[in-house]
């Protein structure tokens, strides 16, 4: 079941979201299923809960997409549950990002070389893993989602006051996509 995607605006986005326990999600592995289908459906790389409405400490990505300019990224699928970064390391580096949230616009963003996770995959087997280049990126976007944060918020202020207006639009719904979402900004009944 592919859900719609909340769109920036949403509080939930801005929430930092709560660690999860095995027993209070029975069903997370279909919860995991149609968020990958979500992904996939909006031709994304990664998709956090929040994303999907859903305030908890949880992302997939897919980073296949990468592996013509990093093969390391051929079969890149994970699942992410109650991530928390130990570390970042390596030389800012600069990247156009975009999100599946914040949809046409894209802005580069520097982000470390390195992220040491701990986390826990969709087994609830517990991992320690650095990861680097495109992947270490990937996963610092996506973790930045269970943090609240957005990719915007690490654009200058300039940057963010050139975005304001079509920020703005997207939350009203004035954005033009191919996969459902949910617009903070737009009355039910309409």
């Amino acid at each position: 079941m592919k859900f719609p995607i909340i769109a920036y605006g949403d509080p939930v986005l801005r929430r930092k979201a709560p660690s999860i326990e095995p027993d209070e999600y029975p069903h997370i592995k279909a919860l995991i299923d149609n968020m990958f289908e979500t992904m996939y459906g909006a031709h994304g790389v990664g998709l956090a809960a929040p994303q999907v409405g859903l305030s908890m400490r949880l992302f997939v990505i897919d980073a296949s997409v990468f592996s013509d300019d990093d093969a390391s990224l051929k079969d890149f699928k994970r699942v992410f549950i109650n991530a928390c970064i130990l570390d970042e390391s390596g030389e800012e580096w600069p990247f156009n990002e975009g999100c599946l949230s914040i949809p046409e616009i894209r802005e580069d963003v520097y982000r470390k070389q390195n992220v040491k996770l701990s986390y826990y995959d969709e087994n609830w087997k517990h991992h320690e893993e650095t990861f680097s280049g495109m992947a270490a990126r990937v996963v610092q976007h996506e973790y930045d989602h269970i943090e609240g944060k957005l990719f915007t918020d690490k654009l200058s202020p300039l940057r963010k006051r050139l975005i304001e207006k079509r920020l703005n639009d997207i939350s009203k719904g004035m954005v033009d996509v191919d996969y459902k979402m949910k617009f903070p900004a737009v009355k039910k009944g309409r």
